[in-house]
């Protein structure tokens, strides 16, 4: 379970006594990667509403033809990037605010990235070299949604993604190789930051937080992804 207690959340005070503002230059960082959020949303919601709008205006039997496909089409995409941003929005906003509830488990490596892979856009290929019997101590949901968020960027020019696993001091290391890792994007995104066409320019920051909470890390360099997560060193549970 997350520790709200940890070192760096506001301490309790008394009833009735005023919050301590926030510091000018949290405020200003924080306006300001909301308005780049807004910006990011806007764009698809925009697309979306056009798309639907003049699908809406266009005859029945226009609706399934060539304009009427093409229509749909755009409008799909557009709400596919914008449920993909509001989804990582709202998890790293709990995140921040330790609003999650941890649930620990042992989970089969493999496991993981299989779902993850599931994600993986059209003609990406993941390529496998696990040491055997790899099991994190980690909760399922996070750690999928973490390495779905690093196997989507280094799969984002298609081709393949390799990932290399392996138990050292510390925990399970991963390390993902493919297109170029994007370290500018593992920071949180400010307005003036660039746009993102897929719709996963919170992704890479969300996943950042998903690693701290989990106990590990997640880094980019020069030619691949590391992450770093805790390993389960007790038998595996019943399911798993």
């Amino acid at each position: 379970m997350v520790d709200n207690t940890a070192e760096g959340l506001e301490p309790s005070r008394r009833e009735g006594e005023p919050a301590e503002p926030e510091a000018p230059r949290h405020r200003e960082g924080r306006a300001s990667h909301l308005a780049f959020v807004a910006h990011e949303v806007r764009n698809p919601l925009s697309t979306a509403l056009w798309s639907a709008e003049l699908l809406a205006r266009m005859p029945a039997a226009e609706r399934g033809g060539p304009r009427g496909e093409k229509l749909a089409g755009m409008c799909l995409r557009a709400l596919s990037r914008l449920r993909l941003l509001v989804e990582d929005h709202f998890l790293l906003e709990r995140l921040d605010i330790g609003g999650i509830t941890v649930r620990e488990e042992a989970v089969p490596l493999p496991e993981l990235l299989e779902a993850a892979a599931a994600h993986l856009p059209a003609g990406a290929v993941l390529r496998q070299e696990l040491e055997p019997g790899l099991l994190l101590q980690a909760d399922r949901v996070l750690a999928e949604r973490l390495l779905e968020a690093v196997l989507a960027s280094a799969a984002r020019e298609g081709g393949e993604v390799r990932v290399a696993a392996r138990r050292q001091r510390g925990g399970i290391e991963l390390r993902v190789q493919g297109a170029t890792p994007e370290a500018d994007r593992l920071a949180d995104p400010v307005r003036g930051s660039a746009s993102e066409s897929r719709g996963r320019a919170l992704s890479l920051p969300t996943a950042r937080r998903v690693a701290a909470v989990l106990g590990g890390v997640l880094a980019a360099e020069p030619a691949e992804y590391r992450v770093l997560l805790p390993a389960h060193d007790g038998p595996a549970s019943e399911g798993t």
